[in-house]
């Protein structure tokens, strides 16, 4: 959030916090970017802030509480108030559980796997609507096309992102498995350590798409330990990511601290890495035969 925003954003989380029976003297901000997220103490809450415009939040709570309930491993609302959005000040505030973390930070990739698996169960038995996957390419895609947008960007890399976001969703969409229900952004930033094991969390990113759009997001080891993976559909996956993710640093307004240089080492990453257009061709399936 903007600095000058910042102080509102805290003063709107604690009175909430304060105004449903909850101990507040202290906010630890624990992140900001476009939402801010505190550790509001000595009740400890976690507590999530964005912007009133900012309708993501009615659904995350709802998503999460559904999918509590299939027995998925997802952060849950504090479960001391009523599990709802709350309005302040211009702002909307969700109040989580605070899970203290425990154990080492990274996590096996057996059980990063294992719980992937379980949140793509319980996803399975639920009905979202949510936009596909390669609605997110496509805003990459406008992205990249928009000079205005994505001024620093030279002739060059803008072909480079451009053929890369273009080739990949073809060959993706092609040969992709089933579509079912995803996180979106299941990196290892969204995944905590706690005492009952790993959860993830930040819910709004959810999509439809194969598995292995998530497990493009994970550290490369834990598709080793994920059943059924196509690992050629994983390859092309990350590399779609690494270049979606490329384009988001290059925005004009993007507030990533160091984001500038991450866009510019990813660049490197992409151009060593692309695949070349042969391997996309027989990454293609075969036309049936039917």
């Amino acid at each position: 959030m903007q600095p000058s925003v910042l102080p509102r954003a805290v003063a709107a989380a604690t009175a909430t916090a304060s105004s449903l029976g909850l101990s507040v003297d202290d906010a630890i901000v624990l992140h900001d970017s476009n939402k801010l997220t505190l550790r509001l103490l000595p009740c400890d809450v976690l507590a999530r802030v964005a912007p009133a415009a900012d309708q993501v939040a009615h659904f995350e709570v709802d998503l999460a509480q559904r999918l509590a309930e299939a027995g998925c491993p997802v952060a849950v609302l504090d479960p001391r108030v009523k599990p709802r959005v709350h309005q302040q000040d211009g702002f909307v505030i969700t109040l989580w559980t605070y899970y203290e973390p425990a154990g080492p930070r990274r996590i096996a990739p057996a059980d990063y796997a294992h719980a992937l698996r379980r949140l793509h169960a319980g996803m399975r038995q639920l009905d979202v609507p949510v936009a596909h996957f390669t609605d997110r390419v496509a805003q990459a895609q406008h992205l990249v096309a928009s000079r205005d947008r994505t001024p620093a960007l030279t002739d060059a890399d803008r072909a480079l992102l451009g053929d890369t976001l273009r080739n990949l969703r073809e060959v993706i969409g092609e040969r992709g498995g089933p579509d079912q229900l995803l996180h979106g952004e299941p990196h290892p930033g969204n995944l905590l350590t706690t005492a009952s094991g790993p959860r993830f969390i930040d819910l709004e990113t959810c999509c439809r798409g194969p598995v292995e759009f998530d497990l493009a997001h994970a550290p490369e080891d834990v598709g080793d330990h994920y059943p059924g993976v196509d690992h050629e559909l994983l390859r092309a996956c990350r590399l779609l990511v690494l270049a979606m993710i490329t384009t988001w640093r290059w925005e004009r307004d993007d507030q990533l601290p160091d984001g500038r240089r991450l866009g510019t080492e990813w660049l490197g990453e992409i151009r060593a890495r692309t695949i070349p257009r042969g391997d996309v061709e027989n990454a293609r399936p075969a036309p049936s035969q039917g």
